[in-house]
């Protein structure tokens, strides 16, 4: 879009895809049609097609029949066309945003980094409207975070994972916190790695059960336009309990891994004896502790029995999740501005625009900041492409991008309709009887 000037600003030194999570052979888990542009632009030269094109393996992905592509490789072609796009400004902190009346612009600070990080300049920007795609921080239970600021304690984030891996690797015993597809693969790394019959190794997890994501056909229709459309239109109570609810559709894990930790655990026990692993779900860490200087212990409660007992471990990794980047200290300047939801969450609209006083004539979009408006697919790289085009679509007030009117087969709601596509023949009507308001 030659018309659009834009500039991007990005606090670290270059691009990376959660390095420490790109465990050799681990996969992302969507297809590999849900890279940077397909789903709105399969046409597109930064399509991951292409880049197998131009690096001459198109050929034998071809011949690999493979949906889902490797971590590592998803984070290849991201690092492609962050090489090659224009107005990539790297080594950049945005400091603060701020909305001037006198010149109708956003003013945004901003403070250049050198090689180490540190503040080189300052900058400041004027422009007409701010997209945010700040993401989210991995998050660290409150009982848990004196053991990760503790010296010579090897508990690490899972986000960190291969960073520490060799140090994990060397301790004696081994926890694994969280039940989820990262706690999965970090569990399955770590028994591959350890000798047959001293595995020594424990997975805990919160949730009831080491549970396979949702992923039947119908299931995934609730990662498409459709269903983030009906989801923002629910009441706020609504939502809020549905993103509770709905944690089996992204926060379970890969039937396919649930299946390769089985099938390592039982090839251990084919010359006699169970492998020392514990898999325990249903467990939540209640306190944790240091014991004999070089020793950690973990305080775990049984959700479901009630029942407590210590756990004493030498190495710890958490893959306790992440959670949505505060923007408080970014837009501070903003707040007066930005109209606020019942449980103090800013307001965001279908465009994910924050919805903002009118006297602001810029735009504030966002990208996964918007969970408690937008639904589970707020984060899916699936999602990714989409919500792109429908803010290039809002900003511009055109629709260079053309976006499909329907994409499920599933209506959520009686108050849907698909006026743009034509009913069956003799297919029956529905009337919604739900009173409006």
């Amino acid at each position: 879009m030659p018309e659009l000037d834009a500039v991007f600003y990005e606090q670290r030194p270059g691009f990376s895809w959660h390095p420490g999570l790109l465990i050799e052979g681990s996969t992302i888990q969507v297809p590999f049609l849900a890279d940077l542009v397909t789903l709105a632009d399969p046409t597109s030269r930064w399509s991951f097609l292409n880049y197998l094109r131009t690096r001459e393996r198109l050929f034998p992905f071809y011949f690999s029949e493979h949906f889902h592509i490797e971590r590592a490789e998803y984070d290849a072609y991201c690092r492609w066309v962050a090489e090659r796009l224009p107005g990539l400004r790297f080594g950049h902190q945005v400091d603060a945003v701020r909305w001037s009346p006198e010149r109708g612009l956003f003013e945004v600070d901003f403070t250049q980094l050198d090689a180490d990080g540190e503040a080189d300049a300052l900058g400041r920007a004027y422009t007409r409207n701010i997209v945010l795609g700040v993401g989210t921080v991995p998050h660290v239970p409150a009982p848990l975070k004196p053991m990760v600021d503790t010296p010579g304690l090897p508990v690490v984030h899972a986000a960190d994972y291969l960073d520490h891996r060799d140090a994990v690797l060397a301790a004696g015993h081994i926890t694994v916190v969280g039940s989820g597809q990262s706690g999965a693969e970090i569990f399955l790394d770590l028994l591959r790695h350890r000798p047959v019959g001293e595995e020594r190794l424990h997975w805990i997890g919160r949730s009831a059960a080491f549970a396979p994501m949702e992923y039947s056909k119908l299931g995934l229709e609730h990662f498409t336009p459709d269903y983030t459309r009906y989801f923002h239109a629910l009441a706020e109570p609504v939502r809020d309990r549905l993103v509770t609810d709905q944690w089996q559709l992204h926060k379970a894990v890969d039937a396919g891994t649930l299946a390769a930790i089985h099938d390592e655990l039982y090839r251990r026990t084919l010359s006699g004896g169970w492998p020392d692993a514990v898999l325990t779900p249903g467990v939540r860490v209640r306190t944790a502790g240091r014991i004999a200087n070089s020793k950690i212990e973990l305080h775990l409660e049984h959700l479901q029995e009630g029942s407590r007992s210590r756990l004493a471990t030498d190495a710890v990794v958490l893959a306790t999740g992440y959670r949505q980047r505060p923007l408080g200290r970014l837009l501070a300047g903003l707040d007066p501005y930005v109209r606020r939801d019942g449980s103090d969450r800013p307001r965001i609209d279908a465009d994910f625009r924050l919805v903002l006083d009118p006297a602001v004539t810029g735009s504030v979009y966002v990208q996964n900041a918007e969970l408690h408006t937008h639904g589970v697919g707020a984060p899916d790289l699936g999602l990714a492409a989409w919500r792109g085009a429908t803010i290039l679509n809002s900003l511009t007030g055109k629709e260079p991008y053309p976006l499909p009117s329907r994409t499920a087969f599933t209506t959520f709601g009686l108050r849907e309709s698909h006026s743009a596509v034509p009913q069956a023949r003799h297919a029956p009507q529905l009337t919604p009887l739900v009173e409006e308001g």
